[in-house]
């Protein structure tokens, strides 16, 4: 599905992903597709702009029993998901679309594929994203999506290959519309590990190497954010190979990692698949400059590319 990022129908960062009106039924622990499962029917609800109150009702259910639903703590057979589905009068793909979600298996990895789009269109990125306490995210060859300027990210899509100019710009309009999950009034705690080899990289022309670079010491200054960089004088690490994000959340959900192929992105929340992440995490904080020396690092592949003379008279995009 497309998911805009403006959508704010997760739970407040640092709550748990449901609201307990009552317990008819144990607390489970939501997982990554009962959380999407949840996402995917909330996003219905919203869209017909009825109340939780009115659906409830009209199902002869409890109103926790829905929120519960809705924000992934409770499971659900054919027949109830079948009764709110018609209640919600959903499209026919949405429809399939839930449906394989509801009979998915929870086996501890979950593959989304793009669909022939990217990644930052996935429903599932976006609320583990927007509700994560703290995040480690690394890239090894671009900027990372939620640092890039609109127009390092428009140049780094068009490599990726786009059908029209309005498919490119949904495309970088729905990166710059992630990016908010770093601005919002309470953001995670968040890590990037950025190698130095990005930085050298050069997407489109200097002048926008420069704004990317400048973007990235402006960062430095945010509240709850870490920039750090892996110079390329660090010796070779099997950590280095591929990028990953690492999520935190508050209890009692447990820490989810993603990675990004071309063509799908795997989420995991298996415990030996989090160790393993937590042991590259660490292994990137050994290798990486620190806070400082990495805005001392910024500053200099700035004036790297403010030497090339090829910038152009446009206003820098620093945003």
């Amino acid at each position: 599905m497309d998911y805009r990022p403006d959508q704010h129908f997760y739970p407040q960062r640092g709550t748990s992903f449901g609201v307990m009106e009552e317990r008819l039924t144990p607390l489970r622990v939501s997982t990554v597709r009962t959380r999407e499962l949840g996402a995917e029917l909330r996003l219905a609800r919203t869209r017909l702009k009825v109340p939780a109150e009115h659906v409830s009702r009209s199902l002869g259910w409890s109103l926790g029993r829905l929120s519960r639903l809705e924000h992934g703590e409770r499971g659900t057979n054919e027949l109830d998901l079948g009764a709110l589905l018609g209640q919600l009068g959903v499209d026919k793909a949405t429809k399939e679309r839930v449906r394989l979600l509801a009979r998915e298996r929870d086996l501890g990895h979950y593959l989304r594929s793009h669909e022939g789009k990217l990644s930052d269109n996935l429903l599932s990125l976006a609320i583990h994203e927007q509700s994560a306490v703290t995040m480690h995210k690394y890239e090894p060859m671009v900027i990372p999506g939620l640092l890039q300027t609109e127009a390092y990210a428009r140049a780094v899509i068009e490599l990726h290959g786009v059908e029209s100019p309005d498919e490119l710009e949904t495309f970088v309009d729905a990166r710059m519309r992630r990016q908010s999950v770093l601005t919002s009034p309470n953001p995670p705690g968040t890590v990037f590990y950025i190698h130095e080899i990005s930085l050298l990289s050069r997407i489109g022309n200097a002048r926008i190497m420069h704004d990317q670079v400048m973007r990235l010491r402006f960062m430095c200054d945010w509240p709850r954010l870490t920039l750090r960089v892996i110079p390329m004088s660090a010796p070779g690490h099997p950590a280095l190979m591929r990028g990953f994000n690492l999520m935190t959340f508050a209890e009692p959900v447990n820490p989810v990692a993603y990675a990004d192929t071309d063509a799908a992105t795997v989420f995991t929340e298996d415990p030996d698949s989090i160790k393993l992440y937590q042991r590259k995490r660490n292994a990137l904080a050994t290798l990486a400059l620190d806070a400082e020396q990495s805005r001392s690092t910024f500053a200099h592949w700035a004036d790297f590319y403010d030497l090339r003379g090829d910038r152009d008279d446009e206003g820098a995009d620093l945003a």
